[in-house]
């Protein structure tokens, strides 16, 4: 196996890519009880339309077929829900559908390696039938409309939609009612004979292993399958204007929600612009931020604001999410800061201290084997070594963090969604 190492938080990773294409990685992590696997295939919510190898057209699925897909899992031929097996094996077991992957995952201190053969079992042996697909629609439909029905998902669903005029971020990851009642069985195996190929996946341990021997444990469940390419992923031109400046809403709550969001697109070494946009929004509109002091103090906020940075190789933005009673008056205030600092620079004081901060976060996520295991395979599926985030944190200074504030806090780029 390929070791990697990073000295600041003594950690090493242990990685390899097996013959069928799957890439293993793992981070031993000695004299903790807890373990974590975490198992996912490079297949979201974005992932509609694709191009077969050696076919001329493009297949398009249904919205929310890989949501479908991952709730179809667990479901197997001798009718075991693979999710109560693990369970009453004693380990946590979950999943999750997002816009860029899938992933299967639990953790637990005893039956590991018990758990192991029903984890590795499910995910590579799918069962779809007529009745159990239709069944499925049901539950994901009342899924969809419970979602419809939380004002803070609302709030960021329309700000996403907002921005995004043809990507399919821009539709809620299950789907819509109409989309999933298209779902047919053969959807589900086209997509997961073609996405659930072990070249197209990745799985992360954290524990108290032996990396040698969780590998052969591995490798010793895997089902015979030979590499096969990964179909193109055809994903529609997006033009870098917003599709629109404002979306509101009303909703049955107490206080009004806010997300205001600035649209961003992957561009030059993400994980240094990552790092210069989370230092740039926590000195700006962190917890300990003069804004955030100032409009809690007028009771202008009713909870700290809440800065966040996404990115993926398809899309990025940023997004500043708040509660108030007077939201046009908070996003002009938040809007006015973002000007001034563009103008006059950040405060150098708190922009060092915010790098400090955020550097500890980062060593503070090592602490814990599910933030570890999950962080390298969410960055894997974006070219990234988590570890790249400790290497670069140093070239990441107050000028070139300007720089990029200045780049992408721009009015044409910004969008406002609020529940009231």
């Amino acid at each position: 196996m390929k070791v990697i190492e990073n000295k600041n938080v003594k950690e090493k990773l242990y990685i390899e890519k097996l013959e069928n294409g799957l890439t293993v990685m793992i981070i031993p992590r000695k004299n903790v009880r807890k373990k974590y696997i975490i198992y996912g295939t490079h297949f979201g919510s974005i992932d509609n339309t694709f191009m077969l190898p050696e076919k001329t057209e493009a297949e398009r699925v249904p919205d929310g077929i890989a949501h479908f897909l991952e709730h179809k899992m667990f479901e197997q031929k001798s009718g075991v829900n693979s999710l109560d097996a693990l369970t009453a094996m004693g380990v946590n077991a979950n999943a999750y559908t997002c816009n860029d992957h899938t992933a299967y995952l639990y953790s637990g201190t005893d039956n590991f390696e018990e758990a192991l053969d029903e984890f590795m079992d499910y995910v590579q042996n799918p069962y779809y039938t007529d009745e159990n697909v239709e069944k499925e629609k049901g539950i994901i439909s009342q899924e969809i409309k419970m979602y419809d029905n939380q004002p803070d998902w609302q709030a960021y669903l329309n700000a996403i939609k907002c921005m995004y005029k043809n990507l399919a971020i821009n539709i809620d990851i299950a789907g819509t009612v109409e989309e999933i009642n298209k779902i047919t069985k053969e959807d589900l195996y086209l997509c997961y004979d073609n996405f659930y190929a072990p070249a197209n996946m990745a799985i992360a341990v954290c524990g108290d292993f032996e990396p040698e021997k969780m590998l052969e444990e591995i490798k010793k469940r895997m089902v015979n399958k030979e590499y096969k390419e990964i179909p193109k992923r055809i994903y529609p031109e997006e033009p870098e204007e917003v599709a629109q400046k404002e979306k509101r809403i009303k909703m049955d709550i107490t206080n009004p929600i806010f997300v205001l969001g600035y649209k961003d697109k992957p561009k030059g070494d993400m994980v240094k612009r990552h790092i210069a946009i989370q230092i740039a929004l926590g000195t700006l509109f962190g917890k300990s931020s003069k804004l955030n002091q100032e409009l809690t103090d007028k009771n202008l906020i009713l909870n700290t604001l809440d800065p966040e940075y996404d990115y993926s190789n398809n899309y990025a933005f940023a997004l500043i999410i708040g509660m108030s009673r007077n939201p046009d008056e908070v996003i002009a205030k938040i809007k006015q800061e973002l000007e001034n600092a563009k103008k006059n620079g950040l405060n150098k004081e708190d922009f060092e201290r915010n790098k400090k901060k955020l550097y500890g976060d980062y060593i503070t996520e090592f602490n814990d084997v599910e933030e570890t295991a999950k962080n390298f395979m969410v960055d894997y599926f974006k070219g990234v070594n988590t570890f790249e985030y400790l290497e670069k944190y140093e070239e990441v200074t107050k000028e070139y963090t300007e720089e990029i504030l200045r780049e992408l806090f721009v009015e044409e780029k910004s969008v406002t969604s609020i529940v009231e």
